[in-house]
């Protein structure tokens, strides 16, 4: 089984956007793979279908079976992070092997004040 990581500079899980984000992967792998590689993504929860969508990749060509290297990403303007009653908006890296498609995932909340924006709730109607 692979063992997989992301860790991110200073270990800060929330960013602002159109800022830098950096910081290293880390794999130990039992069998070759061909490479491997880090999404940006953000993604929905709630009622109603799930979105995904990928914004970003960094793509690691000629893996050893056991490395780190680092990473850069530009965060995109949005959309920003945030939760309401009916559904949820949360951005993620994810470091999958290929072609095997192990991975591991890495919550990430995008949003100017560094908090994810919370709607306000409706009152339920009489």
């Amino acid at each position: 089984m692979s063992q997989l990581t992301i860790a991110i500079d200073g270990g800060a899980t929330a960013a602002a956007p159109n800022t830098d984000l950096g910081g290293t992967v880390n794999w130990v792998l039992p069998k070759p793979t061909d490479a491997l590689e880090l999404r940006l993504l953000w993604r929905t929860r709630g009622i109603g279908t799930t979105d995904m969508q990928v914004v970003d990749r960094v793509r690691f060509e000629n893996p050893k079976p056991m490395e780190h290297r680092a990473f850069r990403l530009r965060l995109p303007p949005g959309p920003y992070s945030f939760s309401g009653r009916l559904v949820s908006l949360g951005w993620m890296l994810e470091l999958v092997a290929l072609p095997q498609q192990e991975s591991v995932s890495m919550d990430l909340v995008l949003s100017p004040t560094g908090q994810e924006i919370v709607l306000p709730q409706e009152p339920a109607a009489p």
